[in-house]
């Protein structure tokens, strides 16, 4: 992990030094602008500033100052950097015949170094230069917690690339919808001066479950898109629907649920004391507790979320499948065709049935399932663009294909372009079930096999 994953939290800092901006810039950093600092033979030593952030005001206006040379542009921008505690003499530099990107360059060398895929780079500028410095910047590791809690402040979409931001958005609580929050305030304060409160309560204490709100997430992007399922030979992007349905749509429909459910929770703790001190004090143990079923809630919601509309899609482009098949002690995620074709093993051809695995993000669980014990091919699915080329390669290894949103495997944020191991959802449907294995679609209607069909039968 790079360093800046493992330091303390700079989130403070961050939030610090926006309150003294007048407007964020956040970059999702490509492989351009952070391998030459793993990479001595390389000459460039900045990061890219796209064009449309260049031309925005953000930064000072670039001029060609050099008549010898007027197709150079240049701007100084004297930049703090809190990670490091320096002040650098940094700059723009534009090449006008070299295309429409600036470098931004003098910076500090360590910060950019094994930093993971889709790092973000935050920066503001000062409403008040402070010393010499217009602008401040700070690096998120994509793997830290501080990423994390900037793309929720933020809002940050899965397909984000760039953007610039009001800082007073970093001010609203996980970037909760205002009207929706002030409609609950609404309803709260009705029902604590009617004495409706427990019946309140009653109708928000439960959240629906990860396959209601998987599946109001689907409507909303049929709704969206005029779409009425997700068959993925009629979509251009299948893997992009998915992400954006299962990262984006869903999570804003689990967020309604969710600010319902807990800030009702902790109304009715704290006005249960006279003054909010004591509330706090005494309630702790139970604040305690909501924050941290709030937080597992939203792990185990992710990982299903994924799978669930993996699954309808399968069942879109009616593709047979058998989900969560228990085999040996394991349990891979997708079955194609189903589990007694797969325990055949040797008695069948090796393109006769396939695994196909879903993580929402990599860790070390890839490893859970081998290529020689089902004799078949083995297929990852993910919306992570935080893969490293280390992961990558132990995968190929390993014989196990990734299979990623189309977007995320052509970016340049990503590790995947050009990788032999990594294919797009689009390729998978089209080259390995119906070009490669065209007797994986059922001509009549998708055909989904309960587990229990496999259970007692392979444990």
């Amino acid at each position: 992990m790079h360093p800046v994953a493992q330091e303390e939290s700079v989130w403070p800092k961050v939030e610090e030094l926006a309150a003294r901006s007048s407007q964020l810039f956040l970059k999702k950093l490509s492989r351009n602008d952070t391998s030459w600092a793993d990479d001595s033979s390389k000459h460039q030593a900045g990061f890219y500033i796209p064009r449309l952030i260049r031309e925005s005001g953000f930064f000072p206006e670039l001029a060609a100052t050099n008549p010898d040379k007027p197709h150079i542009f240049y701007a100084p921008c004297v930049s703090l950097w809190p990670q490091t505690g320096e002040i650098k003499q940094s700059g723009m530099r534009h090449y006008s015949n070299k295309g429409p990107e600036t470098h931004f360059t003098v910076i500090p060398h360590d910060l950019f170094s094994g930093l993971s895929p889709a790092s973000l780079l935050l920066a503001g500028r000062f409403r008040e230069s402070a010393g010499d410095a217009t602008h401040w910047f700070i690096l998120l590791d994509s793997t830290s917690e501080d990423a994390e809690i900037l793309e929720t402040a933020l809002n940050i979409p899965s397909d984000f690339h760039f953007d610039l931001f009001d800082p007073d958005q970093l001010a609203v609580a996980n970037a909760l919808a205002v009207d929706e929050a002030a409609q609950l305030i609404d309803e709260l304060r009705h029902a604590i001066r009617t004495g409706t409160l427990d019946a309140f309560m009653a109708g928000v204490s439960r959240i629906p479950s990860p396959d209601t709100i998987a599946e109001e997430a689907r409507q909303r992007y049929f709704a969206a898109t005029g779409r009425t399922n997700l068959d993925p030979y009629e979509m251009d992007a299948p893997g992009d629907a998915i992400m954006r349905i299962s990262r984006d749509i869903e999570y804003e429909v689990f967020k309604h649920y969710e600010l319902r459910r807990r800030g009702s929770e902790i109304v009715r703790l704290l006005i249960g004391e006279q003054d909010l001190i004591s509330a706090v004090i005494r309630g702790f143990p139970v604040l305690d507790a909501v924050f941290l079923s709030a937080s597992q809630q939203r792990k185990t919601r992710a990982g299903r979320s994924f799978e669930n509309h993996l699954a309808a899609t399968l069942q879109g482009g009616r593709i047979r499948f058998q989900e969560q098949a228990v085999l040996g002690g394991r349990r891979p995620d997708f079955v194609l065709p189903d589990a007694p074709t797969l325990m055949r093993r040797e008695a069948r051809p090796f393109n006769d049935a396939l695994v196909l695995s879903a993580k929402t993000t990599l860790r070390e669980r890839w490893k859970q399932i081998t290529h020689e014990r089902f004799n078949c091919a083995l297929f990852l699915a993910t919306v992570d663009d935080r893969v490293s080329r280390q992961a990558l390669d132990e995968l190929q290894a390993a014989e196990i294909v990734l299979v990623v949103p189309e977007s995320l495997k052509g970016n340049r944020e990503s590790e995947y372009v050009g990788h032999a191991n990594v294919i797009s959802f689009r390729d998978f449907f089209e080259s390995q079930v119906r070009q490669t294995r065209p007797f994986l679609i059922d001509p009549v209607g998708a055909t989904a096999i309960v587990e229990e069909r496999a259970r007692g039968l392979f444990d």
